[in-house]
């Protein structure tokens, strides 16, 4: 089996700082770094690297070559990335503070320029009971989830950042719900379907599977960047069901695997290989 991730390709701009710049305030950065990013893009290199046979979906503009080559570098299949040269391809502008903690403005660009056509042809590559792993930084997401469910694939998504049109999407072809306590706050008081699995990533206080399975979080003495944390679980997550763990084996990889990256710098090169667990 393998793991479709339709999914965001940014260029980040991440500007570290003493401490986030407050309305009317300007500040001056310590220091600016360009990185290849997107939690789309995060997601797929975590897979990858932790050993998923992984197919990335989506797009980028001319300006995003690199980001391609950093997702090949680390196994990921972009044969179902477009080039559009029609529109720049997504980027974010990150701030990120002495504490570890990051604030985030994006730009959709080429994420949010996906077609009907590429939906059905990236989808015809699936087989029943393959993984279709989705955030919420791209357009068309409900078409792509119906598409996915009319062929059998198990749908994991991940509704960052968590918007209003959220709740309406269909919710019930979801396997699996992957939340932070934030994106969790603003979905709980909706009615969401029976039998839907939700994981709550909870930080340093763990992650918790359907209220039943709780793992915590590996202690960090010095954390450095949480940016690309939540996507690191996420993907050593799903690759750990792939290799037929149980649940809470998978979550305590994931944890581990999250621990690891927020000792490092930048978001998708801060991604550890499974070797490095």
């Amino acid at each position: 089996m393998k793991v479709i991730n339709f999914g965001s390709l940014n260029i980040d701009l991440v500007y570290r700082v003493h401490d986030f710049a407050r309305p009317g305030e300007t500040i001056s950065a310590l220091s600016f770094s360009r990185f290849a990013g997107g939690k789309g893009l995060n997601q797929s290199i975590a897979l990858a690297r932790a050993g998923a046979q992984t197919l990335h979906a989506g797009a980028v503009g001319k300006d995003g070559g690199f980001l391609l080559d950093i997702l090949r570098e680390s196994g990921v299949d972009c044969s179902a990335v477009a080039i559009d040269d029609q529109a720049p391809s997504g980027h974010a502008v990150i701030q990120v503070a002495d504490s570890g903690e990051n604030v985030i403005v994006l730009f959709p660009g080429t994420n949010h320029r996906i077609t009907e056509e590429s939906i059905r042809q990236t989808l015809s590559r699936a087989e029943a009971g393959d993984i279709l792993l989705l955030q919420n930084e791209i357009s068309s997401i409900p078409e792509i989830m119906r598409e996915a469910a009319a062929r059998r694939m198990r749908i994991f998504l991940n509704p960052a950042p968590m918007t209003q049109a959220v709740p309406d999407y269909p919710l019930e072809l979801t396997d699996t719900l992957i939340v932070n306590e934030t994106e969790w706050d603003a979905l709980k008081s909706h009615k969401l379907p029976d039998g839907l699995n939700v994981l709550k990533t909870l930080g340093a206080h763990g992650a918790v599977y359907n209220d039943t399975i709780r793992v915590p979080a590996e202690k960090v003495d010095k954390v450095v960047d949480t940016t690309a944390a939540g996507d690191t679980f996420i993907g050593y997550f799903i690759a750990e069901l792939l290799r037929g763990q149980d649940i809470e084996s998978a979550m305590k990889t994931a944890s581990a695997a999250s621990a690891w990256c927020i000792r490092r710098a930048g978001a998708a090169v801060s991604i550890p290989w499974r070797r490095d667990l």
